[in-house]
């Protein structure tokens, strides 16, 4: 069982990491895109890198308390950077089919975070 945990745990650290590859290799492309699309990209950057970033600073935490909030802030930040992905979409900021990928994956990651949330919040009552 304890096998079991560890590699969850290193599924959704390694999953939100090349999550967070594939955003940086699109904002470098959107970048070079002049107008609101590039503005669009930082803020989809600085989202969807911080997915990644909060679920490893979660292994780490000093209490479940605080595993149990960079987990929420990464579920937060996932959520935000599915609003970035179809608001770029939808203005027709980059191809669709490279984002609806995109679009999938965050909405996967959004859930299992929440799914890791909901359970280390019900373990951690008395």
């Amino acid at each position: 069982m304890q096998n079991e945990k560890v590699i969850g745990r290193s599924d959704i650290v390694e999953r939100t990491f090349s999550f967070a590859l594939r955003i940086v290799k699109l904002c470098r492309r959107l970048e070079q895109t002049p107008g609101t699309t590039r503005s669009l990209a930082l803020q989809l950057l600085r989202s969807g890198t911080s997915i990644g970033a909060n679920v490893e600073e979660a292994q780490a935490g000093q209490s479940k308390a605080d595993f149990v909030s960079k987990m929420a802030i990464a579920l937060r930040e996932a959520r935000e950077t599915r609003y970035w992905l179809r608001l770029i979409r939808e203005s027709d900021g980059a191809d669709a089919g490279s984002l609806d990928i995109l679009i999938k994956e965050a909405s996967e990651l959004a859930n299992i975070l929440g799914a890791i949330v909901s359970k280390a919040r019900r373990t951690s009552k008395p």
